[in-house]
Formats: structure tokens, sequence, C-alpha cells
């Protein structure tokens, strides 16, 4: 795969976008954007996002979220799917915040995958989302790479390292933020059409 290719086919799929709204966006707070990331985990976006409103209301700051009670934190987050394990997380990820980075999480990869419910592609979506240069690799990211043949790899680590070679520096903020939004506008067999008819996939 050429850079050149990519890149028109990276500008085709942001014209096949909907207006929806990504958890990671639209919080007053750096520390509410890694939370809503790490409760976005095999969840829905609009449904992580409901919950966060929730969650937010109740608890303004990482301060008041560090001194909740789990069984507070697991009746909000409820609908989010493993509710129980990222209720933890969550809490333990609030102390550290609040003790160690006074309510806001470190804007460095390796400082972040030290917290609690933070992997890889957490991290890079908070970073991408703070303006960093990053690529987050999730379920939507690492089936259309490999559609539009971006990459044969199926690791997302490994995705993540071929995007980078493919897609100069300062396009890696766009690649979660399109592949998900156009993952999320056209799902199922309605995403290959759309493919198809933009002349990206056979």
């Amino acid at each position: 795969m050429k850079r050149e290719l990519a890149l028109q086919q990276l500008e085709k799929l942001k014209k096949h976008l909907t207006n929806l709204r990504l958890a990671a966006e639209g919080w007053n707070s750096p520390w509410q954007s890694l939370i809503s990331i790490m409760l976005s985990a095999r969840t829905r976006d609009e449904v992580t996002i409901i919950v966060c409103e929730k969650l937010f209301e109740k608890y303004k700051t990482s301060k008041e979220l560090s001194n909740a009670k789990i069984g507070e934190i697991e009746n909000i987050i409820r609908p989010v799917n493993y509710y129980k394990t990222k209720s933890k997380n969550v809490l333990e990820c609030a102390k550290i915040l609040f003790k160690t980075y006074t309510g806001n999480p470190p804007v460095d990869f390796d400082k972040l995958i030290e917290l609690p419910g933070v992997g890889r592609k957490t991290a890079n979506v908070f970073l991408s989302e703070m303006g960093k240069d990053a690529i987050g690799v999730d379920t939507h990211v690492s089936q259309l790479a490999q559609k539009l043949k971006w990459t044969k790899n199926t690791k997302p680590e490994k995705i993540e390292e071929d995007l980078k070679k493919l897609f100069p520096k300062n396009k890696w903020i766009e690649i979660n933020e399109t592949l998900v939004l156009f993952g999320r506008s056209h799902r199922g067999k309605k995403q290959d059409e759309v493919l198809r008819l933009a002349a990206l996939i056979k």
C-alpha cells in the first residue's frame, strides 16, 4: 500500500461520516475524557456517553470520584459491559489522578498505561483527544484497516505500527476518529456497500 493511496482513501472516508459524538469528546475536563474512554471499551459510544453524563453529574471532580463508594459507581455505570471490573478501575484511577497528578491525567503514554484500566488503545485515544500524535486501535480501526489493506496484521500493536509507517505523523490524530465514526455510521453489510460504492474495496 502506497502512502498517497492511503491518504486518498482516508479523505474519501471522511465524506461518508454522519455527525455522531464519540465517547472521548465534549467533556469539560481531561479526566472525564479518560474515564469515558475507559468505559467505552466493548460498549457503544452512545451508551457510554449517557452513563458518563450521569457519572459526572454526581461526581464533578476526580477528587469527588476518588471518594465514591464502589457500589454507587456500579449502579451508575451498570449499562456498560464489564461494569464491575470497570467500576474498580475507575475508582482506583480517580484516586491516583487526584493524589499523583492533581486531578488530571498525565499526557504521557508510559504514565497513562500505568493507570488502572488504561491499556494501549485507551492511552492512545486519550492522547489523540489531547491533540497529540497517536493512533488508538480499537475494533473499528482494526477491521477497517484490514479491509482497506492498510495492514495484514490482526494484533492491535502490529496494526498500530503499520499505520504509523503508512501515514505521515500529522495524520495519525485523524485515523481513529475517522474510522470509528465511519464504523458507527455504517454497520454490517451497509458498511461494505458504502466502501464498494466509494471504490475503496472490491
